[in-house]
């Protein structure tokens, strides 16, 4: 990684006239002392601020790297085993006074693959007010908010891992590896994702990773995404840090080579092995409809499912695609769109199953319920910008030099019976995670830091 981070600040710094010498040839698997300098050619540079950013890009890049590696080290000893047992969740019952017809029962054994930019974030908050209400285990990272993403999902991530030790729900950010996830959830774990629709995905991605990005720094133009999108291998290297964020994100999610053109025959099969193994993928431009099937996938009730918009950006930050840059997006991210098509004619097929009218009076009733909520638990109904966010509890992580990412106010008024359903139904991802017992020191430290450099 320290590697790639170098090479992408050397060639995408030119103006600034620096050469970059990194020392070591280290596999993967062995941790050395990553020795670097960096020398400055010709005179007085006006660019302190950005070697400045550079600078502790890279050392904090390098921290994270051997933190990971120390981790791995000290536990690659381990045997893992593969999750065996359904002994999990035996206490999930239907509530007293529901309506349910048809015999089931609540699953409580899920796989969620979080995916970028898709929605997931209000779906993560519906699984961990699930899993706290009936005291499910979560299968968690340590230290951050993801296991070690981009990396390749292990179980060793897992904070407190055990050789053949089962959890209920897994559902953190995570770059999927199909054989380490079963070894840690019981044989009957449903497993569930969501997909966006590729070129509103990338806009999204574009603009909360592109400073993370280095090689979009030198798109000089006012308009970086429109540009790119013109000539995208202008910029676009293979091997640029952080560059999976900005090509077929989707694939790389789920473990994929998102260089892949759509041509390729292994697009088609990486989607059809995808199929087998997911039991649910739901489509974030049909929200309501995907939780309904969920709920009926998982055997829940309506409450089980209510929601607030968690991780929405204000408007003014999103770029309006025209038709011809939504072209171009689509088929720079043509494998994710090729993956897009596969299951929205999958999820439109488990609607018309589940009956159109049918459906119809569920988002109805959803509806009704959430807004219900609203007026319950939300300062004036509507989500806020960052800046006007009383209680930090309910501040959402920000993209890196920006507040575009909107939250909550909570009523003061509330009624002492709705108020802990209120925390968490507005509680963020990050902090919902800490009341949940995670550590996020270096998440923290990642936040701290950008904080600093903008």
């Amino acid at each position: 990684m320290s590697r790639i981070l170098i090479r992408g600040i050397c060639e995408h710094t030119a103006q600034c006239r620096i050469v970059c010498f990194v020392s070591g040839n280290s596999p993967p698997d062995t941790l050395k002392t990553v020795v670097y300098r960096m020398l400055v050619v010709t005179g007085k540079l006006k660019c302190t601020a950005v070697i400045r950013n550079l600078f502790l890009w890279f050392l904090l890049a390098n921290i994270m790297l051997v933190l990971y590696c120390v981790k791995v080290l000290s536990q690659n000893g381990l045997q893992e085993e593969t999750c065996a047992l359904n002994v999990l969740g035996k206490n999930l019952t239907r509530p007293s006074g529901s309506v349910q017809t048809g015999e089931c029962s609540p699953v409580g054994n899920i796989m969620f693959m979080k995916t970028h930019k898709t929605a997931s974030s209000t779906l993560l908050n519906i699984l961990f007010r699930f899993g706290q209400k009936h005291q499910l285990k979560f299968a968690f990272p340590d230290g951050r908010n993801d296991f070690f993403y981009p990396s390749p999902f292990r179980c060793s991530q897992v904070k407190g891992y055990q050789p053949g030790e089962c959890f209920n729900i897994l559902c953190n950010h995570m770059r999927f590896q199909r054989q380490e996830v079963a070894k840690l959830l019981p044989p009957d774990a449903v497993y569930v994702t969501i997909l966006r629709n590729p070129a509103d995905l990338f806009e999204s991605s574009f603009h909360y990773y592109h400073r993370a990005v280095p090689f979009t720094w030198r798109i000089a133009a006012e308009n970086k995404m429109a540009a790119f999108l013109e000539s995208p291998w202008e910029y676009y290297s293979v091997d640029a840090y952080n560059s999976f964020y900005l090509r077929n994100l989707l694939f790389f999610d789920f473990g994929l080579d998102n260089n892949l053109e759509p041509e390729d025959a292994k697009v088609m099969e990486s989607i059809l092995d995808l199929s087998t193994r997911f039991h649910l993928v739901l489509i974030a431009e049909h929200f309501e409809e995907s939780l309904i099937l969920l709920k009926e996938t998982l055997c829940w009730t309506t409450e089980d499912i209510l929601y607030f918009k968690h991780n929405a950006r204000k408007r003014s930050s999103v770029t309006l695609l025209t038709p011809e840059m939504r072209e171009r997006a689509l088929r720079w991210n043509g494998a994710d769109w090729m993956l897009y098509q596969h299951f929205n004619n999958t999820f439109w097929a488990k609607v018309e199953a589940y009956g159109r009218e049918r459906m119809k009076r569920q988002v109805i009733e959803l509806r009704r319920r959430n807004a219900e909520m609203k007026a319950i638990c939300i300062e004036g109904g509507e989500a806020v910008e960052a800046q006007t966010i009383h209680d930090r509890r309910f501040l959402p992580w920000q993209p890196v030099g920006g507040k575009s990412i909107l939250g909550y106010n909570m009523r003061k008024d509330i009624d002492a019976k709705w108020r802990t359903v209120c925390e968490r139904m507005l509680t963020p991802e990050i902090q919902f995670l800490a009341d949940l017992g995670v550590n996020l020191w270096l998440t923290r430290l990642w936040g701290w830091l950008t904080d600093a450099i903008y």
